[in-house]
């Protein structure tokens, strides 16, 4: 077996796993970073894509957000369509400024991969067989298998950054986590198209036959999404109902609609709620998918992660500094107030403009008097923009 030493063992080469690695080694704190899939895999999957002020300021600030800022789009407001009218919310004039950037997570993890590159630390991709041990000891270590060949890393710290399905929040004994979960009876059916956006800003729209996002990813390529069942079958859509059913619902009275062209890619995408609580078991922490999932609605998911590795970075820069663990034992807390503040917002969103199909009369007719009230009032929209932007 191949012995590895090092003083933080990072689980997984998501957005949170590589940002934890690069803002460590800002502050001179070695790590290894190992990660099941692939490279391509990883940088591939096409997933969030709206970063908070927040987020877009902490890569900034760690020198590996050049290129957002050159390419990412800049969004001050976003759109609420209902009953045929799209509304804008001004969230730059609601939050002083602040706004929000469209950037594609796999843009995110090229940027952070690249980084983590260059700094010449250990990064090791396709590993098999990955299991965290002695977390609730001075001495923790993970093995794993590269190549075929076992290895182990010896460390201090533990970050579980690995995702829902990641081997580390299911190392812990069910009875040391207490999990909250909440399952919609709605999906999304996401589609990437080589399309000019026609619309400078995300659109969020209810319509008597679901919802429907229009977004984008670049100045050529449009990113949309239809409400559907949980389980659709992908079969039943070819691209003409795509396009026909997103003009429907996107489409207003003052002529707008999406543009349409070649689908590129087409998926489904179930939507939850989920927090595991806590997230620290001796020298091991969660961040990200591992410890939450937020319904996309709020554009919480990557932001949440990257807040996350943030404070797990100031804790373990002070420990390493000071010998103080002040901020290590506070970091589940912290963490948690935020999540469950971006829980509370992606809940309601979601709730605001998605059709549950066991919704009574009433409950729509108060759903539209919701968005007649948000787009009517600058207090909610202020409101939801302090939320939106972070």
């Amino acid at each position: 077996m191949k012995q590895l030493k090092t003083q933080v063992g990072i689980v997984g080469a998501g957005p949170a796993g590589l940002l934890l690695g690069h803002l460590l080694h800002l502050q001179g704190i070695d790590s290894i970073i190992i990660e099941h899939r692939s490279l391509e895999y990883v940088v591939e999957r096409v997933r969030a894509g709206v970063l908070e002020q927040g987020t877009v300021d902490l890569m900034r600030d760690a020198g590996v957000g050049e290129r957002l800022l050159r390419e990412g789009m800049r969004h001050e407001g976003i759109y609420l369509a209902f009953g045929g009218e799209r509304h804008r919310v001004d969230m730059a004039m609601a939050t002083g400024g602040r706004a929000i950037y469209v950037y594609g997570q796999n843009e995110v993890v090229k940027d952070l991969s690249a980084a983590r590159v260059a700094t010449g630390r250990p990064l090791y991709y396709e590993v098999d067989k990955v299991a965290v041990h002695g977390y609730d000891t001075p001495s923790p270590s993970i093995t794993f298998e590269a190549g075929g060949e076992p290895h182990e890393i010896r460390c201090d710290f533990i970050a579980g950054c690995d995702g829902f399905h990641g081997v580390c929040r299911q190392s812990v004994p069910a009875a040391d986590l207490q999990v909250f979960d909440r399952v919609y009876p709605f999906g999304w059916l996401g589609i990437l198209a080589e399309a000019a956006p026609s619309c400078e800003e995300l659109v969020y729209s209810l319509h008597e036959r679901g919802f429907a996002l229009f977004s984008m990813r670049s100045h050529s390529i449009t990113r949309l999404y239809l409400q559907c069942a949980p389980d659709e079958d992908l079969a039943k859509w070819p691209d003409d109902r795509v396009w026909e059913e997103l003009q429907i619902r996107l489409g207003t009275s003052d002529g707008w609609k999406p543009n349409t062209g070649r689908i590129l890619q087409k998926s489904v995408t179930g939507m939850r709620s989920f927090v595991a609580e806590p997230m620290r078991f001796g020298r091991l922490f969660l961040a990200g998918d591992a410890a939450h999932i937020v319904p996309p609605t709020g554009a919480k998911g990557l932001n949440l992660a990257a807040s996350d590795v943030r404070y797990l970075c100031d804790a373990l820069a002070a420990f390493y500094r000071t010998g103080d663990e002040a901020l290590l034992t506070g970091y589940s807390a912290k963490a948690l107030r935020r999540i469950w503040k971006a829980q509370r917002f992606s809940w309601w969103m979601t709730s605001m403009l998605h059709l549950d199909p066991a919704a009574s009369a009433f409950d729509r007719r108060r759903q539209m008097a919701e968005l007649d009230y948000v787009t009517g009032s600058e207090a909610a929209m202020a409101s939801l923009s302090e939320s939106y932007v972070g």
